[in-house]
């Protein structure tokens, strides 16, 4: 008999996949399509398990749906163009081309030998040429649909770098790469109309029955809509063209706590009044070197700067408000202005206690009439508050009605009207970087700004860059820029700018509908493909991946290049949770932390060492990170367990929206559990035809068991699947059944296991005599009829205590059941001769016996 052999086995059934192309894609089938994609990586080298995790889901649903006769499209591709290759240039002086293409070579040699069902002659990377010169077709097509246009805005600009950076790479106010304090500038940008969908997507919301419930919160909370109150303060004795200052405010019923206006360092009045006044303009400065994230808003220290101007109230014109320039405004959100409530915002308390201004309350809890606050109250923090200064009248009211009570006030007297507005700002998709897509527009001093034809497309990125000097390396090749306007001909010269990352993943599952197409999209591939039924990654994408694919799906069907249906690109979403492991971590001569991978630790009664003997601080359960070591390469794994081990442990250890702790001992717990699989199944194989013995018995629990997993399948319950085929393997290990009833059950099992243990499966369905590929074999269907059990046990209880258990007939009557417990041994134990004072029977359930 053979030893389980993963080397052996999993390279002999990836090559008969591949001769029978079992996983390539067809849309000439007459079956019903089924189009099931993951999130696609970033080429950073080596893949980690926690890919694999990733993976198998996907390659969990699409073996089952091309086995439940389903026409699956299954395709893989690389994520390519961003920062990380051109810092690698930087610091090894090579290429961010040659880095990026090598990383995919290692990772597809390293994700194939894992057996996922990948249609791999669809795979493509964001960095090719083809790929992103459709995608400057595409914004080509946007921008004549008005999608697209150019304006000044206020970025986040590191000085070293000298690029825009977003908000998540402004760490505490420095670059995420250089560590330069980043500055605020006013630079001509692209961006993308997607405000104008903000209702549309935030109402789509609503019909995507399949996405997670904290996934749609998350959008909805992004978009952000409010109805507030837009209205004016007038400016007393203000520079020319500034008599008024416009405010936006959520929150009117606050109106009569106001204590002073702030405005943005951006704003222009801000801006006004600098140009006459160097300590103004020096804490502007200070300001705009500030990140524009809310969450760095929040951390700030409050500061303002006293304009001297001064505003009235619009409710009484002899109340006047100071008019600061404070660093926690931005001028994207609102107006670039606030009217600050110290009693009912703690931003404002807290700027208000520094600078000595009133604290106004307008709302107080309903239990305490004090108005002394040693915070901000925002209300309703209760059930119901006291509206103290409404304007002059009286009332109890909660918090939207306050707000409506309050804008219908306002409106009434003439002071502004309610707005409806969102959170959500247009996307900025411009990028100072060489490693990108280029933007496809040309500056023409006769035409101005101009886009190329799309015949001249692509646009390819110059090889002959060097990155020994920051910026931009486009800006200052000796040639790329020149180029003749698309318009009149003239000299002219290209945009340097590149796109955003964020653009490259917001159509590729588009694009993967006809990879080779000489257009964005083929419109018939894309409407028989199209949508995405089953999309699956992680929590970290589920607001703007999402948010901007879903703006691209409905660009790309106003452009013409995808079907209505598809405006909602993703059918279903699965997000997963992460694979986890302990971080082994020594100190240097310096106490600096040094972090060693999990190969070079031995784990020893709870303790860790090193080869040396030195002992480590183990920290557990700890997010994979290669910054800590404390990944898990799979192509270790597969070279001592073999990939079905990998692919079984990462399914089964835990729900697949959790985190799983990988650990050695739970991967040899796998292998040895799929090396008695194969023992079993060669076992029944060897066996000599015989009588048939009891078989019923193997041929139900083989029914409940193909019922049981498939469910588990179908509601991404993998590891509860993976617990039944635990129990099943245990039933047919133990079973007196005939040889045929034996070989029926084990190929069943090859079959359930196959989206999970594809390479076993495959050499276990063919040792018994399966026909072809288990991969091509039809899932099997439970009997209804073997899914119902002709007997039940019943436990029994006297007195409340369990003390035995009965097996009947399901339709047994009453009677008889109540014959057989007091002739139950344990029964007439406790009666002693008696006879019970109650015996309850609960039909299917359980008999009490009361002695």
């Amino acid at each position: 008999m053979s030893r389980y052999d993963p080397a052996e086995i999993e390279p002999k059934w990836q090559n008969a996949w591949d001769e029978a192309q079992t996983f390539r894609a067809d849309a000439g089938s007459d079956k019903p399509k089924y189009y099931v994609l993951e999130m696609f990586p970033y080429p950073s080298g080596r893949i980690h398990i926690g890919h694999v995790r990733n993976y198998a889901m996907g390659d969990v649903i699409a073996r089952y749906k091309l086995a439940t006769g389903h026409n699956v499209l299954h395709p893989m591709g690389f994520d390519a163009f961003g920062m990380p290759a051109e810092n690698a240039a930087m610091a090894s002086g090579g290429h961010p081309k040659t880095w990026t293409y090598d990383n995919i070579d290692t990772m597809v040699a390293q994700m194939k030998p894992l057996g996922f069902g990948l249609d791999w002659s669809r795979m493509f990377a964001t960095c090719d040429p083809e790929y992103y010169g459709q995608q400057q077709a595409l914004f080509i097509d946007f921008l004549e649909a008005g999608l697209v246009y150019r304006k000044n805005a206020v970025v986040n600009w590191d000085p070293v770098d000298m690029t825009v950076l977003a908000n998540e790479q402004v760490i505490d106010g420095k670059g995420w790469r250089s560590g330069a304090p980043v500055e605020r500038r006013e630079l001509t940008q692209w961006f993308f109309k997607i405000s104008d969908m903000a209702e549309e997507l935030l109402d789509a919301l609503d019909g995507l029955d399949d996405w997670p419930a904290k996934v749609k919160l998350m959008q909805a909370n992004w978009i952000g809509k409010s109805r507030g109150l837009q209205f004016a303060f007038s400016t007393i004795d203000g520079p020319d063209g500034h008599d008024r200052i416009e405010v936006y405010t959520t929150r009117p019923d606050t109106l009569m706590g106001a204590s002073f206006i702030g405005v943005s360092p951006d704003h222009p009045l801000a801006r006004q009044l600098e140009k006459d006044n160097a300590d103004l303009a020096a804490f502007n400065a200070e300001c705009r070197k500030m990140g524009t994230s809310e969450e760095d808003m929040e951390k700030a220290e409050k500061k303002g700067f006293d304009t001297g101007l001064r505003v009235r109230h619009p409710f009484d014109t002899a109340w006047e408000l100071p008019v600061y320039v404070a660093n926690f405004i931005l001028m994207d959100y609102g107006t670039g202005a606030i009217f600050g409530c110290p009693a009912h915002d703690q931003r404002d308390f807290e700027f208000a206690t520094k600078y000595g201004l009133p604290i106004i309350p307008t709302f107080l809890p309903a239990e305490d009439s004090s108005p002394e606050l040693d915070e901000a109250f925002v209300p309703p923090k209760t059930d119901m508050v006291y509206w103290t200064k409404p304007f002059g009248w009286d009332a109890q009211t909660t918090g939207q009605d306050a707000i409506d009570a309050a804008i219908d006030f306002c409106e009434a007297n003439g002071v502004g009207q309610g707005v409806t507005k969102f959170r959500l700002r247009d996307w900025g998709l411009s990028r100072q970087r060489y490693w990108g897509c280029p933007i496809p527009v040309v500056h023409c001093g006769t035409c101005g700004v101009v886009p190329e034809k799309k015949e001249n497309l692509p646009i390819e990125l110059p090889d002959d860059v060097s990155f020994d000097t920051p910026g931009n390396p486009l800006d200052r090749h000796p040639t790329w820029r020149d180029c003749a306007c698309p318009t009149c001909g003239a000299p002219a010269k290209r945009e340097t700018d590149t796109m955003d990352t964020f653009v490259d993943s917001s159509w590729y599952f588009a694009r993967f509908t006809a990879p080779h197409a000489e257009t964005p999209t083929d419109m018939a591939q894309a409407d028989y493909w199209m949508n995405v039924d089953q999309y699956i990654g992680g929590i970290e994408h589920a607001i703007l991946h999402l948010l901007y694919s879903r703006f691209f799906a409905r660009a790309m069907h106003i452009t013409g290049h995808l079907p209505a249906k598809s405006k909602e690109p993703f059918n279903a979403l699965f997000t997963q949770g992460m694979v986890t492991h302990a971080i082994y971590v020594t100190k240097d001569a310096n106490g600096r932390p040094v972090y060693h991978y999990p190969e070079d630790v031995t784990l020893r009664d709870g303790k860790g060492f090193l080869a040396d003997g030195t002992e480590v601080e183990i920290i557990p359960s700890a997010k994979m990170s290669k910054s800590k070591n404390n990944v898990v390469d799979p192509m270790n794994i597969i070279a001592e367990y073999g990939a079905d081990t990998a692919r079984w442990f990462v399914l089964s250890d835990s729900p697949p929206e959790r985190d799983v702790e990988w650990t050695a001992a739970g991967a040899e717990a796998a292998f040895k559990h799929l090396g008695r699989v194969h023992r079993i199944a060669q076992q029944i194989a060897d066996a000599e035809e015989g009588p048939q013995g009891t078989d019923e018995a193997l041929l139900r629990e083989m029914h409940k068991t193909i019922h049981d997993v498939t469910m588990g399948v179908e509601s991404f319950g993998f590891n509860a699947a993976i617990a039944k085929l635990y129990a099943f393997t245990n039933t047919l290990a133990k079973s007196g059944a005939g040889s045929a009833a034996k070989r029926q059950a084990a190929r069943t099992l090859a079959q359930l296991m196959s989206p999970m243990t594809p390479h076993l499966s495959e050499e276990v369905w063919s040792m018994l005599g399966g026909e072809g590929l288990v991969a091509n074999a039809p899932w099997p269907k439970a009997d209804p009829a073997m899914l119902v059990e002709d007997s039940v046990t019943l436990p029994i209880q006297v007195n409340g205590k369990r003390r035995g258990e009965i097996t009947v007939p399901r339709d047994l009557g009453k009677d008889e059941i109540e014959k057989q417990v007091l002739a139950h041994d344990a029964v007439q134990r406790a009666l002693d001769g008696g006879q019970p004072k109650k015996l309850i029977v609960v039909p299917g359930r359980i008999v009490n016996v009361v002695v």
